[in-house]
């Protein structure tokens, strides 16, 4: 039942709001902290107040104009836009305090936080985009604004990541004004549906051109393999920007407009007809294992996480991929559950590094016993990442295993065992470090990281816990991603 209601517009014009007066106020470090905290709390509270209704089976709209016939700006909060929105809010509540704390006398401040809100407004955006023009609107303005984030410390090898960037994400954009195109003159219109809009009798080889441009334009920021150089080289960028770039925003966009293309544009019925998808579960399936590999190779702890995230972030797009309603549930499940325990991870990385100034895996030997809440929060995540029951990410392998084989495609179940091999092989030895090796004699005593850091921390670590126990408890994330597959999956 489709209800009109402001609050989904409201919902990105908060942070947007907060961004203005940022900009305007921004230099007065108390105003500065009070707005950021403030519309992100708001803006939580506004998009928890639309949970009791997409439960509910409602689907909220706003039509805000329309230019061209059948083509204008629209938003609608379904149960997977709300899903996407409800993660990327709450984590906006946990990184707006831990950037507080970290970002503590670094300069440029008023920038970062300014351009910090204006990307979590377009990520909502994009979660309530009714329709690809609107997606791919606020899809270029997360990318204008995630830009002077990544170059923040304006140091050479900042602004060389930041051209990087811009180069992969534009040429993205472009990829996907073509799909664009394409989907507009095969299917007049450019509204998702649920059993998706392209005509089976467009012809293969125009689908395909529209499935390639696509899945490559949301790909980039997906970074699917060979498309994810960009991500590795962002690493420069502070941490709580990393956070923003892995978790909450960036990566996050990219394969929810997967899941768009996927469910919203093609259909799973038209796929299925045309095969593309199992092409796309091959790549999606050669990122895990290859990101895995080299996660391995990687001494740096910003690094080795960057490439966790290209591999984790197929998950995704493999249950996307194949088609089935458990794999479509792993798939949405995992936005939250890797975005959870990944900001986990960075926000430990982030904190070592301000307390001690280790950026080294191999410098972490017994961290665990100086800074054992933050290590205690890191090792919970490695956990959820490698598959250990009772944490987020053994549901998700457990359905995406289900979704394989409901698919007739057991060896995606290998995968998924290998995979967390591989996960135990690159997370396993950094806890040992921790918390069995003598550590190293230091100049200065360690102490644990300040309460602004480690609060974010330990919320988010506990968030990974329950999101592993909590999938009979409603108004729970695994109750919204059943919502969100029941309506695009039939499940």
């Amino acid at each position: 039942m489709d209800v009109i209601d402001l609050r989904i517009l409201l919902a990105p014009a908060i942070s947007f709001g907060c961004a203005v007066l940022i900009f305007l106020l921004g230099a007065r470090a108390r105003w500065r902290r009070v707005l950021a905290l403030g519309a992100a709390v708001t803006k939580f509270i506004v998009i928890l107040s639309l949970l009791p209704g997409s439960l509910a089976g409602k689907v909220y709209v706003f039509e805000v104009l329309e230019f061209l016939p059948g083509v204008g700006i629209s938003f609608r909060a379904d149960a997977l836009g709300m899903f996407f929105a409800l993660v990327s809010s709450t984590l906006w509540v946990l990184t707006t305090v831990y950037a507080i704390g970290y970002m503590k006398g670094r300069h440029a401040r008023v920038r970062f936080f300014g351009f910090f809100a204006l990307c979590v407004s377009t990520t909502v955006g994009i979660a309530f985009a009714a329709n690809l023009l609107t997606l791919f609107l606020f899809y270029e303005m997360l990318t204008i604004c995630t830009y002077p984030l990544v170059v923040h410390d304006e140091t050479p090898e900042a602004l060389r990541a930041g051209r990087k960037y811009l180069a992969y994400t534009l040429l993205g954009g472009a990829a996907l004004l073509l799909g664009m195109i394409l989907v507009q003159s095969l299917a007049g219109t450019l509204s998702f549906s649920h059993a998706g809009v392209l005509p089976a009798e467009a012809g293969s080889g125009a689908l395909l051109a529209t499935f390639v441009t696509l899945i490559g334009g949301f790909g980039v920021k997906a970074a699917i393999m060979p498309l994810h150089g960009w991500l590795p080289a962002a690493m420069v960028a502070p941490t709580p920007v990393s956070a923003l770039l892995h978790a909450v925003a960036v990566v996050k966009a990219g394969v929810f407009g997967i899941l768009r293309v996927v469910h919203n544009i093609f259909g799973v019925d038209l796929l299925a007809q045309l095969g593309y998808a199992s092409w796309l579960a091959w790549v999606a399936a050669f990122t895990i294992v290859a990101a895995s590999l080299i996660a391995l190779a990687q001494d740096n702890l910003k690094r080795r996480l960057a490439y966790s995230t290209i591999s984790q972030l197929s998950y995704i797009v493999l249950g996307a991929a194949l088609l089935t309603p458990f794999a479509a549930l792993a798939a949405v499940v995992h936005i939250a559950n890797q975005a959870f325990a990944k900001i986990t991870m960075f926000f430990v990385a982030g904190a070592i590094e301000r307390s001690t100034g280790k950026t080294q895996v191999h410098q972490l030997a017994g961290i665990g016993r100086t800074m054992p809440w933050t290590m205690a929060a890191f090792t919970i995540a490695a956990l959820s990442f490698i598959g250990v029951p009772l944490f987020a990410g053994f549901v998700t392998k457990w359905y995406l295993s289900l979704g394989a084989l409901q698919a007739g495609a057991w060896w995606f179940v290998l995968l998924m065992i290998l995979s967390a091999l591989l996960n135990a092989a690159y997370w396993l030895p950094i806890v040992y470090l921790a918390w069995f090796r003598t550590p190293a004699a230091e100049s200065a005593p360690i102490h644990e990281a300040e309460a602004l850091l480690l609060a974010p921390i330990l919320v988010a670590a506990a968030y990974v816990l329950l999101l592993g126990i909590s999938m009979q408890v409603s108004w729970l994330p695994f109750s919204l991603a059943q919502a969100a597959v029941r309506f695009v999956a039939g499940l």
